[in-house]
């Protein structure tokens, strides 16, 4: 009887561990507003246009709390099982690298797409979920105080899927960022459900990828065209619908140029366990339509991890 109760007890113990919930890998960073008042931000070249983003690699240099700050607040997150990428250590490795080209074009039209430094940034660490703080000091006759808000965003399709906002209780003795890690202890545990729930979605529906397919205007088809008795895009819209997790996708525009493919749910990892982004869905599409009957030409770009375009007719 002993050793059936022992082998009952062991039994629950193995059921509880594989029961627990699979948590999201987070990166945390200053939020845009915060960079923006520390003038901790720079231009880029969005295809032409002029575009401020933050400078997360002078904001770690020069800034003496950023650092801390992300260091307080990650450790609260550890505590509750979600593992953590080290900002800093990712902007040291992309810095470290060979510079990179700030955009792809096709060798024949020179048609481009670029890519931002967040998007590099999202790329290199493959984060889930993105965490962006921004806080201010109160001076009151108590004591300096902090305001904080706390912002989640799906790092794939930057949805926001949970915030916290709060104010901390006034005192003279603590630093800035023991005085932001008590505020937001206050409101961490409704957050970290948030992100827990979010992310649970995603396990059981798999997550959302924005896909695009389009053509070169010199191909001579259209995706219209007919092969094996059915239209070009009708045989990527199966594809897609047989891949999608459990089918669900939305396709929002379908023309003889251009299909765009919404909310498509992916897995979030493959057969070999690594996470999936938009990119590798789409190069199974991708290989797809090189193979027979098609034999098409295909060109893939990204942006940033959830958006895949495809175009069809040259590389």
């Amino acid at each position: 009887m002993k050793q059936i109760v022992i082998g009952f007890l062991l039994l629950l113990s193995t059921v509880e561990v594989f029961a627990q919930p699979k948590k999201p890998t987070l990166m945390i960073l200053p939020s845009d507003n915060w960079c923006e008042q520390r003038y901790f931000m720079t231009e880029f070249d969005n295809q032409g246009t002029k575009q401020k983003v933050p400078n997360y690699k002078q904001a770690f240099q020069e800034d003496t709390e950023i650092g801390q700050v992300i260091s307080k607040i990650g450790g609260l997150m550890i505590d509750r099982g979600f593992p953590l990428k080290d900002v800093e250590q990712e902007l040291k490795a992309i810095e470290s690298r060979t510079a990179e080209s700030n955009m792809t074009s096709s060798t024949t039209s020179g048609s481009s797409i670029s890519e931002s430094p967040l998007d590099k940034l999202k790329n290199k660490t493959k984060a889930d979920i993105l965490i962006q703080i921004w806080w201010k000091v109160n001076k009151t006759e108590q004591g300096k105080s902090v305001s904080f808000i706390l912002e989640a965003f799906d790092a794939y399709t930057s949805k926001r899927i949970a915030s916290s906002t709060g104010n901390g209780t006034p005192n003279n003795t603590d630093i800035i960022p023991v005085l932001l890690q008590n505020a937001i202890l206050a409101n961490i545990d409704p957050f970290a459900a948030q992100l827990q729930s979010h992310f649970d979605d995603m396990f059981n529906n798999g997550r959302e990828i924005l896909l695009t397919v389009k053509k070169w205007e010199s191909w001579d088809k259209n995706l219209e065209t007919e092969i094996n008795g059915d239209e070009i895009k009708n045989h990527i819209y199966d594809w897609v619908e047989k891949n999608a997790v459990k089918g669900r996708f939305n396709e929002s525009n379908s023309t003889e140029n251009r299909i765009d493919y919404e909310q498509v749910r992916i897995p979030l990892f493959d057969e070999r366990n690594r996470a999936l982004d938009a990119r590798q869905f789409a190069i199974n599409l991708q290989k797809y339509l090189k193979a027979a009957p098609f034999n098409f030409e295909v060109k893939l770009m990204t942006r940033g991890l959830g958006e895949a375009i495809l175009v069809l007719g040259e590389k």
